[in-house]
């Protein structure tokens, strides 16, 4: 694949929905294709975007103002495009990223009241407004995926743990982008066994392997 551009996918969707296991059996598929696979995290995957993650998920203090979050992920997300993505994608790799900027859009967008005009400018600034060639939106049911979440028996984050309305308006957030974009976005059921998820998601991103 050296001489062509890789395939960036994004994995979004609510707390719980299994982003980051579909993410790593999507990238098994592709490897046992003979794709080279970069997988990565946001806010993450590289030092600097990681050194952030940590003050965004376990704030200083009182916690950041909504304005300040935007900007620290819209930081992360500048070096993880600058130093990972971009140079993943121009030797040919396929990067799966658990997270993108549809979940600042969601997140702090819409739920946290900044707008998507702000959120879509900053990432415009930092990343060149750069845009996954797929994004897997995995939804579910509200109580199934709080059932998830309750079994890993993991303490919240400073953004898990924010109130079952806030959750709410994301999953919202992130039906409308998907219904405003339906050649971006695939919208999968993560309901059910994690292979039968698994298979959905290759049924959606088809056309990228053709």
């Amino acid at each position: 694949m050296s001489g062509a551009r890789g395939r960036f996918i994004a994995f979004e969707g609510g707390e719980g929905a299994g982003k980051s296991t579909q993410a790593r059996l999507l990238a098994d598929a592709l490897r046992a294709r003979g794709i080279a696979v970069v997988i990565t995290r946001e806010p993450g995957g590289t030092p600097g975007a990681e050194a952030i993650r940590a003050l965004l998920l376990d704030p200083p203090g009182e916690g950041w103002p909504a304005e300040a979050e935007a900007l620290l992920f819209a930081a992360a997300r500048a070096d993880h495009v600058a130093h990972l993505i971009r140079p993943a994608l121009a030797r040919g790799a396929w990067v799966i990223c658990d997270r993108f900027v549809d979940s600042s859009r969601a997140y702090q967008g819409s739920a946290g009241g900044l707008g998507d005009e702000a959120i879509t400018t900053l990432h415009a600034f930092g990343s060149a407004g750069l845009r996954p060639d797929r994004v897997i939106l995995l939804e579910g049911d509200e109580a199934a995926l709080a059932g998830r979440l309750a079994a890993r028996g993991e303490r919240a984050d400073a953004i898990e743990g924010r109130p079952a309305e806030y959750h709410r308006a994301v999953a919202a957030a992130f039906r409308a982008l998907a219904k405003a974009d339906p050649q971006g976005f695939a919208v999968i059921d993560a309901i059910g066994a994690p292979d039968a998820v698994h298979q959905r998601i290759l049924l959606a991103i088809g056309d990228l392997l053709a």
